[in-house]
């Protein structure tokens, strides 16, 4: 549309360029269509806004047949297009299976997310990061990327450590066989365990009268899980077995979390393998003089004329710190992956200044990619009790949110009836499908940046902006489909249309544009809020004018086919926020 109206104005105006020819939705609160913004055109009309406006939309309205009215205010012409105009482009849009997806690129782009400890399960804040994280992916796919959805596992320090340690103390050789238990849920519990031991030697210490400070340093838990983590990293037999059983426990239960979530990973890096990555390129870049060196040996980064304090590289004693291995990661997997524009860090914004830390050594180290690296950083999940704590034992576990979710949409559903004839197994995965569907969609539809409270009651409502609200208008249109018989045939364009059908088809044609947005700001909340908005217009629709009742069958087929339309827009949408729909409901 832009590029038809251009070309006429140009002649009009021979002298006016692409640039200036500025064409946008025209807002709700007026009468149009689409509005073209009169300011920059003013230098060559010579008239004020108002007379210029007139003149453009005259001129519109008499040479292309699909602007059949306009209004001008305040310098922003308003133009009223045809309804022809917009049947003929929904009919372009008809049969397409590939509606929606933009053209391949053959750019590659890294999407880290989840990136747990091998040391509890998975909780909230990690639902919230996975979700997001493998949205974003399923975007770049749709926007015509390769993508390698990774995570680096940290599987190693005094933490992994701590667990080992009070298993070793208290577990009296528990096992997730032995106890029923999934594999991390049981490393966790013994996570909190060596917590509160930690927190009682302390205690007694401090009543023995040594300082707080002191006593933390002193406690004998704690020395021990040192003195582990010193031994694992010389490879002491003993604990290296240790270590090994207690993460194969958890990577099984991480599966088994993972599967449920409907998520899957390309390719795994394990901090064990890379801890000692950056080592080499530190001293690459001290040798280069990149980097300095202290009189305590110890290597770092001078980040001064970026106004942030320097940066530690290596330790005295020659051992590296996370940002080393952050440093050396990134480069392993630039190199992995070599036709990569782009890698992505799903990461919570109280890591901000790490990333921008991280992106800037890079940067002085000389690696061009520094600039195609992304810290996609989100908000934290709040709950109505407070902040999670991982170490006391107050997490909201992942597996459990997810399985009270799912209970909460069968009773809701049982509730409702409806459900008769559906089957055992059926009734299991709509269950799922709901339950899941609110949960990813209430922490995917908020964006990314803001903080937000969860509520698991309000995720499965039936009503508003949630996932089981799009899901019930999917299962609606599937029951329209359904009852159609026999081929659906073209529509005339010729056809009265009514403003809800057109409304419809004008947001259809805005998905390729949300896609694209959508996959330039790495944020599935356009995604989410554009289908709820489908879903709106449909109701809307659906709620104004008959279908099976309307006698004019050209006016019957164009609502079908709108009904059709609209059910593979929501099921492509959804999927890539990685939300199935049911077909019934």
């Amino acid at each position: 549309m832009q590029e038809i109206i251009g070309n006429k104005l140009k002649e009009l105006y021979p002298e006016i360029s692409d640039n200036l020819i500025q064409l946008q939705k025209t807002k709700s609160d007026f009468e149009g269509d689409v509005t073209l913004v009169v300011f920059p055109l003013l230098r060559i009309t010579k008239k004020n806004p108002e007379e210029s406006g007139e003149v453009i939309g005259k001129f519109l309205t008499q040479e292309l047949d699909f602007v059949q009215g306009f209004n001008v205010v305040k310098g922003f012409l308003n133009l009223e297009i045809s309804n022809f105009y917009w049947l003929n482009q929904f009919k372009s849009i008809l049969g397409n299976p590939n509606y929606g997806f933009l053209e391949k690129t053959n750019k590659t782009f890294i999407v880290e997310y989840s990136s747990p400890n091998t040391n509890k399960p998975l909780h909230l804040g990690h639902l919230r990061n996975i979700f997001l994280g493998f949205s974003v992916a399923n975007i770049l796919k749709a926007n015509g990327h390769e993508v390698v959805k990774t995570q680096i596992i940290n599987d190693r320090g005094i933490h992994i450590c701590k667990s080992m340690l009070a298993w070793q103390l208290f577990g009296e050789g528990e096992t997730p066989n032995s106890s029923g238990l999934k594999g991390d849920k049981l490393v966790g519990k013994y996570y909190v365990a060596f917590d509160k031991k930690y927190k009682e030697e302390i205690q007694d210490l401090v009543a023995k009268g040594v300082e707080k400070e002191q006593a933390e340093k002193e406690a004998s838990i704690l020395i021990q899980a040192q003195e582990m983590l010193r031994k694992w990293e010389e490879g002491d037999t003993e604990v290296v077995e240790l270590w090994q059983k207690m993460n194969s426990w958890v990577y099984d239960g991480f599966d088994v979390t993972y599967n449920t979530m409907g998520v899957d990973f390309d390719s795994l890096y394990y901090e064990s393998d890379t801890y000692i990555l950056g080592k080499d390129i530190v001293e690459e870049g001290l040798s280069k003089g990149l980097l300095y060196k202290k009189e305590d040996g110890s290597v770092w980064c001078d980040l001064s004329d970026e106004k942030m304090d320097d940066k530690l590289l290596l330790r005295g004693d020659g051992t590296s710190v996370y940002m080393t291995q952050d440093v050396g990661t990134a480069v392993k997997r630039f190199k992995d992956f070599p036709n990569t524009v782009g890698m992505i860090y799903t990461v919570g914004n109280e890591q901000e200044h790490h990333f921008k830390v991280l992106f800037t050594i890079l940067k002085k180290l000389g690696y061009p990619f520094a600039d195609e690296c992304f810290h996609l950083s989100y908000g934290m999940v709040n709950l109505p009790t407070g902040k999670m704590k991982s170490r006391e034992g107050t997490v909201v576990d992942a597996d459990d949110l997810m399985a009270e979710v799912i209970q909460d949409a069968k009773e809701i559903t049982e509730e409702r009836g409806q459900i008769e004839n559906l089957g055992e197994e059926q009734l299991t995965k709509l269950f799922e499908q709901i339950g899941l569907g609110g949960l990813k969609y209430y922490l995917l539809k908020v964006d990314p940046k803001k903080s937000m409270m969860f509520n698991p009651e309000e995720s499965i409502d039936l009503n508003g902006n949630t996932g089981p609200f799009i899901q019930y208008t999917y299962a609606r249109t599937q029951s329209i489909i359904n009852k159609e018989q026999g081929n659906l045939k073209s529509f005339q364009l010729d056809i009265d249309a009514e403003k809800s059908e057109i409304d419809i088809i004008k947001h259809l044609l805005d998905l390729p544009e949300t896609i694209k947005e959508a996959g330039k700001t790495y944020s599935p909340a356009i995604l989410a809020n554009y289908t709820y908005e489908l879903v709106k217009l449909y109701n809307s629709f659906y709620q104004s004018v008959s279908i099976f009742k309307e006698e004019n069958k050209a006016k019957q087929n164009l609502r079908l086919l709108l009904t059709e339309k609209v059910a593979d827009t929501v099921r492509f949408t959804m999927s890539l926020l990685g939300i199935e729909v049911p077909s019934k409901m």
